[in-house]
């Protein structure tokens, strides 16, 4: 790809995202414009799946079920017409796509929870160890020299 289209698709990604899984429970805020107005609307349902990677094309397919009657979103991640999406539950699935979840009843598609606050740590840990080893080779650089 171009270097010109590189920078400019990397000043548009959104840099304070966590991680979104399919299985999540997620609360997005989208800017919808009408008229001279513009408000905020939330959209809450689960993640049933993540296409397009990490690059500017990446989406999620949102899914609730409104009085009996589903209802799925696909929401680009990085939009500027995305406000915020926030996590508010976290689930273990064995499966990338959960496009099974369409012709189960709700209580069916009951999912395992896993403990937010833990799975937050979780996904934390691994960075963080990145960042010392990387603070152990520059002082082991240093001793050497």
């Amino acid at each position: 790809m171009n270097k010109e289209v590189l920078i400019i698709t990397k000043s548009q990604l959104k840099q304070n995202l966590l991680p979104i899984r399919p299985g999540d429970l997620v609360r997005v805020h989208q800017k919808i414009k009408e008229k001279n107005k513009e408000r905020i609307q939330v959209f809450e349902g689960r993640v049933i799946a993540r296409k397009h990677g990490k690059g500017i094309n990446a989406t999620i397919t949102v899914r609730k079920v409104i009085s009996n009657v589903g209802v799925e979103k696909i929401f680009p991640i990085h939009s500027p017409n995305i406000e915020k999406i926030e996590i508010v539950q976290k689930s273990k699935v064995k499966r990338a796509k959960l496009y099974y979840l369409r012709g189960v009843s709700p209580k069916k598609a009951r999912l395992k929870k896993i403990e937010f606050k833990e799975a937050i740590a979780a996904e934390a840990e691994p960075e963080q160890t990145a960042e010392e080893n990387q603070t152990e080779t520059a002082v082991a650089e240093e001793k050497k020299e």
